[in-house]
């Protein structure tokens, strides 16, 4: 299996880094795991602002060749493993950014005269490791989870992506809130990751 992990969060000091250590970790111990690659949008200065123009047209931007890189990854990944914090209900701007630009029409869903496009990332697999700052449940209660119905239903569904994970950690700011025990579950749930 290819994982690919795409880290969002611009502090390497965060529990959002303490994270992916875990899923390194996990991934190293775990044999059904060929190779890893991990997208630090922040630390690749990955710019998230969607750009339209008469020259730069949003139809061919599964053509962009500044994103190239990008969607060979996006190809060659067997699981896609977001990490990022949930922040106004939502994850950052720049994954959205990253999100918007990526899984562009002709390369993520081709429309083919139906109400629902082709997704065209089938066959892949979706882990969402988040944590926020508010009780674990304010999403569902507040914001009737719509950071979930944003990923899974508006976005993986939409390409094709039937198999989607999530973790979400709340209260994650507030000391001694078993943390180990948050990062210890990541650990040991990657450790045992199968296809």
């Amino acid at each position: 299996m290819n994982l690919l992990i795409i880290y969002t969060h611009p502090n390497h000091q965060s529990l959002s880094y303490s994270f992916l250590e875990k899923v390194l970790k996990g991934a190293e111990e775990n044999s059904n795991i060929n190779r890893v690659q991990v997208l630090d949008l922040y630390e690749e200065q990955f710019d998230p602002i969607l750009r339209f123009n008469e020259k730069k047209r949003r139809r061919d931007m599964h053509r962009d060749p500044n994103l190239e890189a990008y969607r060979h990854q996006l190809l060659w990944a067997d699981k896609i493993m977001f990490i990022y914090p949930i922040w106004w209900g939502r994850p950052p701007a720049m994954l959205l950014g990253f999100i918007d630009q990526m899984f562009a029409s002709n390369f993520a869903y081709k429309d083919i005269g139906k109400i629902l496009p082709e997704g065209l990332l089938k066959g892949k697999s979706v882990v969402c490791i988040s944590s926020m700052k508010g009780p674990k449940h304010y999403p569902l209660l507040l914001l009737n989870n719509a950071h979930k119905a944003l990923m899974k239903k508006a976005l993986f569904s939409f390409v094709g992506i039937k198999r989607v994970k999530f973790f979400e950690f709340g209260n994650m700011e507030a000391p001694n809130k078993g943390h180990s025990k948050k990062l210890e579950l990541i650990y040991q749930y990657v450790k045992r990751l199968a296809v």
